[in-house]
């Protein structure tokens, strides 16, 4: 029966940000401490507020697990003599290990008999090992920035203030910096902070609650949600769903309460994105919506402490917001005076890269690059798309965008349309940027799809250029995460780029500015793409190898090997597609190294070789149908007519026949299969049982 383990480190506000990523660490690391300590170690839980982060442990041994430990020594044949004596190889090796040379055994390994000897090392009592232990544990916990405090030489988030440490009730006596353990915690700051004596993790929870704290975040998310639900009933609106600003909220409090603000309705004229925006990166207030999807002029505030006088409380915040809401208004007045597309050559003075030039240079690039791509997959939209592009950059100018950096392209959006812009072109704006992180949504309107994706891929393309590809798990450009962009846009808009030659032109678009060449680029920057849609199509569900399969006959079009994938995948399933895939290996081993050549139907010996051949020519056309519908089941289907005349051809004709003419003839045959085969995939990456 172990025993349970219970630990608090107090600490000044740690930021919201950082406690959900130290949270699971603390759960992780642990659980890999003791396993290396040989420590059993049931259910952890990590539990945190702005002033505390916790772990309860449970069912933890009481002692190191005994190890026994087989220490290999000299073989048996120098070690023993002819008479079956100990010689003094033996005793020494015994000497040297502390036992008697009687201790020894012999064991059997792959290089013979050796003599060895069994150690057993008694586990050392867990409530021992812990104060070496945990300091080592609190101070080897990671954040995205740590501090120094007072004279002390270690650092943490923030400064440390007290650790409760209580291992099966006892306290666990160790020092941090100039910290001690004790069994001690503490309540909310304002409302309850004088210290408590807690047991357990039972008595923990209850005591920090009636601490006015709730130490679990699972908890206070409930709470909250329940509060916030409730109090936008009250004036009849329901909360803008954010689950960002629900998380951060969480992570600011240690006993939420919530109160409901007013603005005046003259602010409702701004853009709801503003308005939100607004609300929620300045203050971290929720926004409400009515019954009639608009927006209220209303707000929820999330507070620390219980409120005595909720109205007084709530004209506090009235007044920041009210303050808030005046610039944004003066922000927008202004920046609608300017038609966006004067706002373009101010984009001269913005660097997006000091080797990749200016906003200005970036834009005319893609810009060329997506009516390009525009003028093949889209003709009718390439006026639309110019404009787009030349567009989509200029509201980083904007005081509107200069003070919330997260509304670029919404209110590119906006003021495109107050300007004039035709729709498709305004909303382009915004949809360019689409999808901004893995869970987004991705562009519905192919102006935007493809201004996007020339801006990804002059981004991608000028960053290998000059040398900043990622390394490792650095990626500090994004470039992972535009990759996949790029890969799902085409796969949601069914666009057909070649993307060999995109990436072509994007590297000869930006040759005055790279510094590597540009074939060794190309290459780097498609195997990219290449490893990005093999992680996407595994994470799918799709297996490695009829992925590899796909990919190795060629990637030019994603969308095209993304189908492949899938059609092979299903085809692998059906009972002949193990022998096809043997015998397709059987020709393509046999081909391999061989030249392309005319059959000559007129020195056949062997009436398998011409039906193969018919039935060659007839898949080929079958083949190139398929293909050229996109119709990939179909090309399965059509390959697997073929196997069985390669199965006859193979047991009646000897390939490899010494007449040279017989012999080219026949791996010509071979090597036009093997070609046909690979405009699907490599099945010789594919293995068979």
């Amino acid at each position: 029966m172990g025993r349970e383990l219970l630990l608090e480190i107090g600490t000044e506000e740690i930021p919201a940000r950082f406690l959900p990523p130290v949270l699971e660490e603390m759960s992780v690391s642990f659980r890999k401490m003791l396993d290396a300590e040989r420590i059993g170690v049931g259910e952890i839980l990590t539990w945190g507020t702005p002033r505390r982060l916790a772990l309860v442990a449970r069912e933890v041994a009481e002692a190191q697990a005994e190890v026994t430990q087989e220490i290999i020594g000299p073989p048996k044949a120098v070690a023993v003599d002819a008479a079956g004596q100990p010689t003094p190889a033996a005793a020494g090796f015994a000497r040297a290990q502390g036992v008697a040379v009687s201790d020894l055994i012999e064991v059997d390994t792959p290089r013979g008999v050796y003599l060895a000897v069994k150690k057993s090392t008694t586990g050392g009592l867990t409530g021992e090992r812990l104060p070496e232990l945990l300091p080592g544990f609190i101070l080897g916990l990671s954040f995205p920035k740590s501090m120094r405090w007072g004279s002390e030489t270690i650092t943490f988030a923030r400064p440390i203030h007290w650790i409760l440490a209580r291992f099966g009730g006892a306290v666990v006596d160790f020092e941090v910096g100039d910290v001690t353990s004790s069994g001690a915690t503490f309540g909310h700051r304002f409302l309850a902070p004088g210290a408590v004596e807690v047991a357990d993790a039972q008595a923990y929870v209850a005591a920090l609650l009636a601490a006015n704290v709730i130490v679990d975040p699972a908890a206070r998310r409930a709470l909250l949600s329940e509060q916030l639900a409730r109090a936008a009933a009250g004036v009849k609106g329901k909360v803008v769903d954010n689950p960002g600003l629900l998380e951060e909220n969480i992570f600011l409090v240690e006993y939420p309460s919530v109160v409901v603000g007013n603005f005046e309705d003259r602010f409702l004229a701004l853009p709801d994105e503003v308005l939100i925006t607004s609300m929620r990166e300045h203050q971290r207030y929720f926004s409400l919506r009515g019954a009639d999807g608009r927006l209220l002029p209303h707000f929820i505030a999330v507070n620390n402490t219980l409120t005595r006088n909720p109205d007084v409380v709530a004209q506090g915040h009235e007044r920041v917001i009210r303050a808030r809401l005046a610039d944004a208004m003066f922000f927008f007045q202004e920046d609608s005076k300017t038609p966006l597309a004067k706002r373009v050559d101010a984009l001269k003075g913005v660097v997006f890269h000091s080797l990749l030039g200016t906003s200005y240079e970036k834009m005319e690039r893609f810009r060329e690059l997506a009516v390009s791509l525009s003028r093949q997959l889209a003709p009718e939209l390439a006026d639309a798309v110019a404009r787009a592009a030349t567009l989509c950059k200029a509201d980083i100018v904007t005081e509107m965008v200069g003070e919330f950096p997260s509304l670029q392209g919404v209110m590119g959006r906006q003021y495109a349309l107050l300007s004039g812009e035709p729709p498709e072109v305004a909303e382009a704006l915004f949809t360019h940027y689409l999808p901004r992180h893995a869970d987004d949504e991705l562009p519905q309107d192919k102006v935007g799809a493809l201004v996007g994706l020339a801006d990804r891929l002059d981004t991608i393309c000028g960053c290998f250029g000059v040398g900043l590809s990622p390394t490792g798990t650095a990626d500090p450009y994004g470039l992972r995460r535009h990759a996949l962009a790029v890969i799902r846009i085409l796969r949601s808009t069914k666009l057909h780029l070649d993307l060999v030659a995109a990436v072509a032109l994007a590297l000869e678009l930006l040759k005055d500015k790279i510094s590597r060449t540009r074939e060794e680029t190309a290459l780097e920057v498609l195997d990219f793409f290449q490893t990005r849609l093999q992680r996407l199509l595994l994470a799918e569900g799709f297996d490695y190898e009829t992925i590899t399969a796909v990919l190795a006959a060629g990637c030019r079009d994603v969308v095209d090997a993304a189908d492949k994938v899938r059609a092979l995948h299903e085809f692998r399933q059906s009972p002949e597609f193990p022998s096809l895939a043997t015998a397709f290996k059987r020709v393509i081993n046999i081909a391999q190294g061989a030249e392309p050549g005319k059959v000559d139907t007129a020195i056949f010996q062997y009436g398998e070789e011409n039906i193969l051949y018919q039935s060659t020519v007839l898949m080929e056309s079958q083949v190139t149908q398929a293909l050229e519908s996109r119709d990939y089941p179909g090309v399965c289907r059509a390959l697997a007519s073929l196997r069985g005349p390669v199965d006859a051809y193979f047991e009646k004709v000897m390939v490899m026949a010494e007449d040279a003419d017989l012999r080219r003839n026949r791996l010509a045959l071979l090597v036009r299969i093997s070609q046909t085969f690979l405009l699907m995939a490599d099945f010789s990456k594919i293995t068979t049982s």
